[in-house]
């Protein structure tokens, strides 16, 4: 059954609210209770347990335009960060008994130990439609015992993405290393041997196959919370620094992170930056962001390579951009998307620093931009 109106639903144990006014009936999936968060869309068609672990999804619900959900169950290798972040999750189909030899619990369950809530039985096709033609709004699910007045006060009451910092909440709280590599059949994640490069990665929201790569790549990988100091990345003595992704608006974070960013592209070391990162690397340099009407989210979006000509397949996460005609000089665009032709990669002329707006890592997604960590690499290796 799906239904998209106020009348309530006798058989629904959940229902969708919209700050439009929107009420979409349907069944309770994980903890009962009331969320609220920005609702979005993504397409991609696997994933979804590193989609809802994913930091930059902090403050958002996630609707799920692929509709078998949850039928591979869950497990515990597939996660992103210790604790999921995202506010919630839409689905159009409830989540079957789990048919995957990985599986070690339904999704249900997972969502429950979380501390996640969902809706399943809605109509994504509509909502997807709905965001994409109005743009990002407000929502709420209530599962339960339901209450659309509280539903709709806690609407009222959340500000919305744009001006907020995250990544202050899902940053780390104190230093670590990480030396985990890959992720291979039969064999499960590796153990980095020798290390050839120091790297300190500043986590506004890092996601693990971001690090995994890193250190599949020999790199001795230090992470430090967003708020380190130049003097707390540079006394570990890093041939590199890596930018994370994370939520929110990057403009949020300028007070904190952009002096930092700019003490460090000072230094000559090669930088390179993902999606939060690069935004903020724009800044750093003089460029601005904006808020995206609906944003890019999934595991299928094209990129063109304007250095090379290549088409590359990419997964995204995110709901502001860099402006392309902020960009000052001495910094290129070096890729744009081929959906609505923004910007998604930039590079200065005359220091080892790039950055791109998607996600090489593939958590989840293709593979073909993998090379930006093998470019990071080289870059270490020119300046030592």
């Amino acid at each position: 059954m799906v239904a998209s109106d106020s009348t309530p639903a006798p058989w629904a144990t959940a229902a969708l609210v919209l700050s439009d006014g929107s009420v979409f009936w349907g069944y309770g999936l994980g903890v009962k209770g009331c969320t609220v968060g920005e609702i979005c869309f993504n397409t991609a068609m696997t994933g979804y347990q590193e989609i809802l672990t994913d930091p930059s999804y902090a403050g958002q619900i996630i609707t799920f335009t692929f509709p078998h959900i949850g039928n591979v169950g869950a497990n515990a290798e597939d996660i992103e960060s210790t604790v999921p972040a995202a506010r919630g999750l839409v689905l159009r189909a409830d989540v079957t008994q789990p048919s995957n030899f990985r599986a070690s619990q339904h999704l249900d369950r997972w969502l429950s130990a979380g501390n996640l809530m969902g809706i399943a039985g809605i109509d994504t096709r509509r909502l997807t439609r709905l965001i994409r033609d109005e743009g990002f709004q407000s929502a709420a699910i209530t599962h339960g015992a339901i209450d659309l007045d509280e539903a709709r006060a806690s609407i009222a009451a959340f500000p919305g993405l744009e001006g907020m910092d995250l990544a202050k909440d899902v940053t780390c709280r104190q230093t670590y290393t990480w030396d985990q590599t890959l992720w291979r059949l039969g064999k499960g994640y590796g153990e980095r041997g020798e290390a050839r490069h120091k790297v300190v990665a500043v986590d506004y929201g890092i996601k693990h196959n971001i690090l995994r790569h890193l250190a599949e790549r020999g790199c001795d990988v230090t992470v430090v919370p967003a708020s380190a100091s130049t003097d707390d990345i540079l006394r570990h003595e890093p041939d590199g620094i890596f930018l994370s992704n994370g939520p929110g608006d990057p403009a949020a974070t300028g007070v904190y992170a952009v002096p930092v960013i700019q003490d460090l592209i000072e230094t000559g070391k090669p930088v390179f930056g993902i999606c939060l990162g690069h935004q903020m690397l724009a800044l750093a340099l003089g460029a601005k962001t904006v808020k995206m009407f609906n944003g890019h989210r999934g595991a299928n979006h094209p990129i063109k390579n304007l250095e090379t000509g290549a088409v590359e397949i990419t997964s995204q996460n995110h709901g502001f951009v860099v402006d392309k005609e902020s960009l000052p000089d001495g910094v290129a665009c070096t890729h744009v998307s081929l959906f609505d032709g923004t910007l998604a990669g930039l590079k200065m002329t005359d220091k080892p620093v790039f950055s791109v707006q998607y996600h090489p890592e593939a958590s989840p997604g293709p593979q073909d931009s993998r090379y930006l960590f093998d470019r990071f690499v080289d870059a270490m290796e020119t300046a030592s």
